[in-house]
């Protein structure tokens, strides 16, 4: 389905089952962590991820956006989503049609449309070549972007910026 990127296989990030469906599926190598994407700030309550005054100040400046943070989740009841990291990546998208849908799904992972190492799917047919019948459902809508989300991290009261990609960012934002 179309998220507020690009084209996304997206399942309940609650789901330790569906999560690693969705890595099968995709081919992804097991210890790289998915982007979730959720309704509210709230929604990180469960997944008992604590921020700190700067870690809040940098959230509110970047969500809702196409800026997905990783913050530190050292729980072991979230490793099937953390993958030993013991950081989970989140977005807090803009589009106020996907918030509606994750208040009513709960926080879905959103890996890109593609299999490990290919291209992500520009639209529902390239997603379908990709994965066939492997999906159980293909949703279409408005066009996403042709950029994945910027991902940053915040560690020890720091911005690292992992990844540019639809927002442009500074090392301080």
């Amino acid at each position: 389905m179309p998220t507020d990127t690009i084209y996304g296989l997206v399942g309940s990030a609650l789901s330790r089952n569906t999560v690693e469906r969705i890595y099968g599926v995709r081919k992804r190598k097991p210890e790289k962590p998915f982007v979730i994407l959720i309704a509210s700030m709230g929604d990180l309550n469960l997944f008992k991820i604590k921020t700190d005054n700067f870690s809040k100040k940098t959230l509110n400046r970047v969500w809702p956006g196409k800026i997905s943070v990783i913050l530190p989740c050292p729980h072991k009841k979230f490793a099937y989503l953390h993958r030993g990291t013991k950081g989970l990546a989140f977005r807090l998208p803009d589009k106020t049609w996907l918030r509606k849908l994750l208040k009513k799904t709960g926080p879905l992972v959103a890996p890109s449309a593609n299999p490990e190492g290919l291209a992500p799917a520009k639209n529902i047919k390239e997603a379908k070549k990709y994965f066939g019948k492997k999906i159980d459902f293909y949703a279409g809508g408005k066009k996403p972007d042709k950029l994945s989300s910027t991902l940053i991290q915040i560690k020890n009261k720091k911005i690292i910026i992992l990844r540019q990609g639809k927002v442009k960012i500074k090392k301080t934002i």
